[in-house]
């Protein structure tokens, strides 16, 4: 029997990766015969990075601008296929994230996304035909105004003088220098992950929406806003294209910029990610799928990882069982997308804490303990 074994992250707890690990175990205990194949998955936010690297792509470091201008490590990656096409994976949270920075108002004005600039032009350097940007986790709500000035982009305030970095002062911006735009921008593919359908900016945009999280007041909120409104006017003034799309308020605006600025399309995250990684051919394989995350609830049904791969396998007919850390959804929910039986860590540690504190122990039992029973 092949068991295909993707779950994504247990955040908090569990990486992707470990997180198969630990199921593998579980399954081997109770079909010591079967292959037992692990694969990470992803949704197009954090992890995703993660997931390539499982699958082949090399893992580079470079030293880059964080969020608030404090100097960081960034990992990325890249690999070429047999045809002579290079292709890099980025995660805004690496160079940008909420991790990177204290999530205050001040800081929530000041957040860029200039480092995740720098490792898209390291991308470049290494001859990157095609750029995945995956955009979780994200500190900033700038537009992906700060990467593009990682590449030349010079916005201008009324005066001529170039505006700061940040959401913050982006409602300053009266026109933007396209003269010194690296070249190379215009022959790469940028394929930008996005699992959310917010408009750049109103009641539904990057700012009122996910301000907050980042730090944001209600006054701070308001700023970001009106930043992001005349953000999409200017760069409307500069190359015609309405950069107000559902999607573009991903990762603070991020996609807004490289939507304006460069050759970029918005895919769903799992099916990006699918494709990027090979899920798919490992996929038609499988006799049986293992899959989960830390939080399976009412945000996993639309469309996150685990059940976007269970709704590939069902469609296969080939059977999926959900392991998690918490499950917040009726078994009825999971029956809509194949899933055949469940468990949750909650049902075997004898706490809350003890289930994050020890989750592979806990993690490799609830899988031996579903698949006995299932």
């Amino acid at each position: 029997m092949r068991i295909l074994i993707a779950p994504d992250k247990f955040k908090g707890s569990l990486t992707a990766a470990e997180a198969a690990a630990a199921i593998a175990e579980g399954a081997l205990r109770v079909y010591p015969e079967a292959e037992a194949i692990q694969f990470p998955v992803a949704d197009g936010g954090e992890g995703t990075l993660e997931a390539a690297v499982a699958a082949g792509y090399e893992e580079r470091l470079n030293a880059v601008v964080g969020p608030i201008l404090a100097p960081i490590g960034a990992a990325w990656a890249i690999r070429k296929d047999a045809f002579g096409g290079v292709t890099a994976v980025i995660e805004t949270a690496q160079a940008s994230g909420l991790a990177h920075m204290e999530p205050t108002p001040a800081n929530a004005l000041r957040a860029h996304s200039y480092g995740c600039g720098q490792l898209i032009a390291a991308a470049l350097d290494a001859g990157a035909t095609e750029i995945v940007l995956g955009v979780g986790g994200s500190a900033m709500s700038d537009g992906g105004s700060g990467a593009l000035r990682a590449l030349g982009l010079k916005p201008v305030d009324a005066a001529g003088n170039v505006v700061p970095l940040g959401g913050g002062s982006l409602g300053d911006v009266a026109a933007v220098d396209l003269s010194g735009l690296d070249p190379r921008l215009a022959a790469v593919k940028f394929r930008i992950a996005v699992d959310v359908q917010n408009p750049l900016y109103g009641p539904d945009g990057a700012a009122h929406v996910f301000g907050a999280q980042k730090g944001a007041d209600e006054e701070a909120v308001e700023v970001l806003d009106a930043g992001l409104r005349n953000w999409a006017s200017v760069l409307r003034q500069a190359t015609g294209r309405d950069v107000n799309v559902p999607g573009a308020g991903a990762a603070g605006g991020f996609p807004a910029s490289f939507l304006a600025l460069s050759n970029a399309s918005l895919e769903g995250g799992f099916e990006l990610v699918a494709g990027l990684t090979g899920l798919a051919a490992k996929l038609v394989d499988a006799d049986l799928v293992i899959t989960g995350e830390g939080s399976l609830d009412s945000q996993s049904l639309t469309g996150k990882a685990p059940i976007a791969l269970a709704d590939a396998a069902r469609e296969l007919g080939i059977p999926v069982i959900m392991v998690a850390g918490r499950i917040l959804v009726t078994p009825e929910d999971l029956e809509r997308h194949g899933v055949v039986a469940a468990a949750q860590l909650l049902d075997v540690a004898p706490s809350a804490a003890d289930a994050i504190a020890n989750a592979a122990k806990y993690l490799a039992w609830a899988t031996s303990q579903v698949l006995e029973g299932a």
